[in-house]
Order: C-alpha cells, then structure tokens, then sequence
C-alpha cells in the first residue's frame, strides 16, 4: 500500500508541493502493519505547525457498509477534497470516516472572507420584510452569516509548503488510528475464534442425541397407533416403512457436515493474512452457518438437541455482532 501512495505523490510533480523529503515521509508513515483482523472502529489526533499557523486533525471512525467520508476542513483546503478522500480510502478502507482540520494562527489572520456586498444585500432585503410586516427586528447577523457564499475562502492561494504540512499532519493521524483499528481487531479476532470453536464444540455433542430421538419418536408413534387403532390393528411392516420415511426426513448429516465445514471455513478466512477487507466475506459465512443451525433446530425433535442449537444460535448472534464491525 505504501508504494502505491509513494507513486501517487511522485505522480503529481507538476504540484511544487511534493518534495523528495515528503514523499520519503509518507513512505514511512504508511508503512503500517496490519493484524490478521482490523476493526472500522477507531480515532487518531495530530498536530503540526506551519510558521506562525497550527494545524490540527481529528479523524473518527464507525462501522459502515462501504467507505463513507465526510470533511470538516477551513474553506482554504475545500478545494483539496478529492485528493483527502483518495489518501483516506486508500488507508482505512471502509468505513465511516469524519476528517475534522483546524487551524489557529498565532497572528490572527483569517482563512476566510465574508462577502460584504452581498450580506449588505440580504441584510437590507431582510429588514425591508420585517417593516412591511411588522415583525419585530431582530438581530440577523447570525442567520445571514450561514447564508450561502456570504463567508468564503480568503481568496488567497493555498500555499504548497502549508499544503504538505497538512497532508503529514493527517498521515500522522491516520497512522494513530490504524493502530487503534489492530488493537481492537486483534481483540476481536480472538473473540470470533472463540466463539466459532465454542460452535465446533457444541456440534461434537450433537451425536449424544441422535440415537435418542429416533427411539423417543418410535416409541411416541407406536404408542399413538396403540391408543387410536389398537396394537392388534397396525401392521408391522408399514409401520417400519414409515419410521424409515420420518428417519430420513429427520436426518441431520448433511448440515452437520455443512456447518463443520463453514466453520472450518470462517477460521481460515480469520487466519487469512492476505486478505485486509474480511468483513464482507465472514457475514457471509456466518448467513450459511445460521442457516445449518436453523435446520438443526427445525429437525431437532429432542430437547437435548435444541439446547445445544440455542447454544449455537448465542455464539453465532454474537459472532454478528462483531463482524459488523470489521474492515
């Protein structure tokens, strides 16, 4: 990844901002090292300083299905927007990601302007309204200052150094929030381990009750047949018939053997050091588990049996729980 960004940054020579001191930076800022699980989990805060101006970044981010980034930056850095978004995806992946920049300058020059001309307009526009229908005035500096195009950029150009210092300033904090995301995910990953082994566990006990409930549903249908036909009046041979017809359609082989094997599959995937964006992938999985258990329960006809499923069904509950939260 960090080639990637070191490319991208080379790529915009035509920019004067991009030193060969900066772009050695980012390589080394990015350089992060992920764990097998990241969470989308996360926050990072840096500062840095740029003449007289301090820069600071806070970046925050929540679990979402797809990367969703929002600004909230002085209107000099608007114009950089796209360039912010590409640096952010390209770290962090997926998420709902909130970028907050501010700066204070130690002179108290301004990063933005207010249009005078057109806030004399609405101001004249407004008061003009209020006398005609006799409202009472009122103090509308605050409503015409968030009035569209009355306050905007200073009108000055970004200057190139300042630009690079903002950039560090944001990789430094993509970093710190990068390590926040391993650390949680290193704890979920052990989490989901778990409770995917307390899975395995639980169906190894599965076969204790099989046998039972096959007699308990023989002996329930012999005893019904007795009562409403008289034992006299079954026949032996169809009865057998029918025992093998209720046996099949309650076998569970297959789903034992499926939810084994989705199982086997989901740690794989959690041990899976290639793969950075796991989260879609385990849902999945976890979908057909449920699946497997849900017709565990449905054939279960043994109280034994639908312990042990709703034992299932809590781990895999809490299994969801913690992949919504993955990268």
């Amino acid at each position: 990844m960090h080639s990637e960004l070191r490319n991208y940054f080379l790529t915009q020579s035509s920019e004067k901002y991009v030193c060969l001191k900066y772009v050695e930076y980012l390589s080394q800022a990015t350089q992060t090292t992920y764990c097998m699980l990241q969470s989308m989990t996360g926050y990072g805060r840096a500062s840095g300083t740029y003449k007289d101006k301090t820069i600071n970044v806070e970046v925050r981010s929540l679990n979402s299905k797809f990367m969703d980034t929002r600004f909230r930056v002085p209107a000099t850095y608007k114009e950089k927007e796209g360039e912010l978004k590409r640096f952010i995806s390209d770290r962090l992946l997926r998420g709902k990601v909130d970028l907050m920049v501010e700066t204070d300058s130690a002179s108290g020059e301004a990063d933005f302007s207010i249009n005078k001309n057109l806030f004399r307009a609405y101001y004249r526009e407004l008061k003009e309204l209020s006398e005609e229908l006799g409202i009472d005035q009122k103090d509308y500096i605050t409503s015409i200052m968030r009035i569209p195009n009355v306050v905007g950029p200073s009108g000055k150009e970004l200057d190139p150094e300042e630009w690079k210092v903002v950039l560090e300033t944001i990789g430094k904090a993509l970093a710190k929030i990068i390590d926040f995301r391993n650390t949680e995910g290193q704890v979920t990953s052990d989490d989901l381990r778990a409770r995917v082994e307390s899975i395995q566990s639980t169906l190894k006990e599965v076969p204790t009750f099989e046998e039972e409930r096959i007699v308990k549903m023989r002996e329930r249908l012999q005893q019904n047949l007795n009562e409403y036909l008289g034992s006299e009046n079954v026949d032996k041979n169809r009865f057998e018939q029918e025992m093998l017809f209720y046996i099949e359609k309650i076998d569970i082989s297959e789903e034992k053997s499926r939810l084994g094997q989705h199982c086997e599959y989901f740690l794989e995937q959690l041990n899976d050091t290639k793969n950075k964006q796991k989260g879609r992938k385990l849902s999945f999985i976890g979908q057909e588990m449920g699946r497997e258990i849900n017709t565990l329960g449905a054939k279960a006809y043994s109280s034994g049996l639908q312990r042990l499923v709703v034992k299932m069904k809590d781990d895999l509950e809490k299994i969801k729980e913690q992949v919504a939260n993955v990268v």
